[in-house]
Order: structure tokens, then sequence, then C-alpha cells
């Protein structure tokens, strides 16, 4: 297999950023996560809320060497928004079920955030400190530690996988009588690194991933949400991918495609690594 495609998200929700390399860290990808939304009482505000996420670029010098702060925020129709990291006090935030502490970014961020959604009790927050964020028990090591990810620091997808869920798509869509839609792109998912050269859903069977020289552990199988139903452009949701996946991928309840990988060492990966699973 290789490495087709690497992905960071420096603030949850917000545009994918696809780059060359990056450094792996044991909390995961240099910034992916690393800034998130929160509402009045500090709980997490998504893209599931708020599909206009999905249109804020967001920037570090991780992503793109020229940002000269630790992060720049785009959109169109906004002035750019270059954003300190934040050295405030922690607060306290809730991400699902977690409570975590993160730093303020400050009235600066939260203004322009709440005029590009409208909202006025969204606020910008940073994790300061990925080490006292700890993973699910089961189904991982003392020491394993992630930002604002949903659940692991790393998610690995399969484009050979994604091949056979657009097919199957389309088998419902024409037993249904209904016009086939576009191919899904990888996208909708959101994984972190995009491989190719596995058979259809190898991943299942994967304990152990190396790309490159950087070592991973599989945590679990990424159960999906409805965020993946919704279209990152027009920013409208269908049926898919989760009604096909509800009838081929649902295992205890949850439609699952893509895993989750934990890092076991510190490195630097790029596309086009060799990627072996074991």
């Amino acid at each position: 297999m290789r490495l087709l495609q690497i992905d960071v998200h420096p603030l949850k929700s917000g545009t994918i950023r696809s780059i060359p390399s990056t450094t792996v860290q044991p909390r995961g990808l240099a910034d992916d996560r690393s800034w998130m939304l929160v509402d009045g009482e500090g709980r997490l505000v998504s893209a599931r809320e708020a599909p206009r996420l999905f249109t804020v670029v967001a920037d570090t010098p991780a992503t793109d060497p020229a940002v000269p702060a630790g992060l720049r925020l785009r959109t169109p129709g906004m002035p750019d928004l270059q954003v300190a990291v934040p050295d405030d006090e922690p607060v306290d935030v809730r991400l699902f079920s977690l409570d975590l502490r993160a730093r303020p970014a400050g009235a600066e961020a939260d203004g322009w955030l709440r005029d590009v959604l409208g909202r006025d009790d969204v606020r910008l927050v940073w994790c300061h400190d990925p080490s006292r964020r700890t993973l699910q028990p089961g189904f991982s090591e003392p020491g394993d530690h992630t930002a604002f990810a949903d659940a692991f620091p790393v998610t690995i997808a399969s484009i050979a996988s994604l091949r056979r869920l657009n097919d199957w798509i389309v088998e419902r869509s024409l037993e249904l009588g209904e016009e086939p839609p576009e191919p899904l792109p990888i996208e909708r998912f959101r994984a972190n690194l995009v491989v190719d050269g596995d058979e259809p859903f190898g991943e299942d069977g994967w304990s152990r991933v190396v790309v490159g020289d950087v070592p991973f552990r599989v945590g679990k199988p990424v159960g999906r949400c409805m965020m993946a139903t919704i279209d990152p452009v027009t920013l409208t949701t269908s049926k898919e991918p989760t009604r096909t996946l509800a009838r081929h991928r649902l295992v205890d309840g949850k439609t699952l495609f893509a895993v989750h990988l934990v890092p076991e060492a510190p490195g630097r990966i790029s596309v086009g690594d060799e990627v072996r699973a074991e």
C-alpha cells in the first residue's frame, strides 16, 4: 500500500487541509484538531450543529509555513484573522462526555467566528495540554492521549473500501428506482491518512500499521456519525453514506468505515510513503 493523502484539521470541523508531509507526535499529526469551538456552556460546537464551519479555513505553521501566528482563519466574505496561541488561564470545556480544559483564544477570534456562523455564543479554544486527554479504556494503553479528536489521535481510510462503498450505494439506488448519486469523495470521512492498495475493508483485520518508518497501533473501527452525510461544499445533507453503511457495515449498532490509530513512536511521514499493515 501507499500513502495517498495526509489531511490535517487544525480547527475541529474546519476545512480539511491536505499537506504533502507532517510530523507524527504521540497526540497525533502536528496541530490536528488543536482548536475547537464551544458554546456558552463550554460544550463542543461542530459542523453537526453548525455546517458553515466546513467553510472556515484554519491553518497553522504545520499546514502552511507562511502563517505567522498560531492560527490563521479564512472564509469567503471575511478578512483573514491571525490568532495568537493563547496564554490565558484554561477554562472548562466539554467534548461529548469528556470534561477537559482549554485556553480561550479571546474576544477578537470569538467575534470573527460568531459573524461567520451567525451565532452569538461560540468561543474558540486551544488545547494547551493534549496529555490530559486520555483515550477510551479497553482500546488504549496508559499514556495514550490526543487533543480534540472525537476519539483517537489518527484515523486512516482506504480508497479500496470507498470504491466498494460507492458501488453499494449505486446498487441500492438502482434497487429503489433512484438516480444514482455522484460517488462520495474520501473527504466525507475526514480521515488523517488515506491509503490504497489493499482489498476492500482489509483494514478490518489490521492490528498494526507502519507508514514509512512510523509505527501505529490500531485502536478500533470508526463508527460514523451524521457528519459524513453533509456535503462540505453545498452544506446539504443526504441519506448516504449512512443508509448503505447500515446495510453492509452495521456492527453493534454502529455504521463502520475507516479505523482509528495510535502512534507508537514519533516521526515524519510523507505522501507516497509505503504503508505496511499487520
